[in-house]
């Protein structure tokens, strides 16, 4: 997935783990985000799942709307996730 160098909005987005997981955050930084996920500085849960792969993200237009929209995603079953991802590919 093609990531711009956005800086200063608001990011919901899911990665997908070595192990075939799936990681839902937020941030306002999403380059840097994913970059600390693979180094190993970013979320407990993906310190032993490294790499990571972006799958998607959305831009929101607040922290707090972003923060919902995560708690919306991570209340998902795998499959929504996973199709969730799908239409932003296409």
């Amino acid at each position: 997935m093609d990531l711009k160098a956005e800086t200063g909005g608001n990011y919901t987005y899911m990665v997908r783990c070595s192990d075939g997981s799936i990681y839902t955050g937020w941030t306002t930084m999403l380059e840097r985000r994913i970059s600390e996920h693979n180094s190993g500085k970013g979320a407990k849960y993906t310190r032993s799942r490294r790499p990571v792969e972006l799958i998607y993200y959305e831009e929101s237009s607040s922290r707090q709307e972003a923060m919902r929209r995560e708690a919306e995603i991570k209340k998902m079953t795998r499959e929504q996730k996973i199709e969730l991802a799908k239409k932003q590919k296409k």
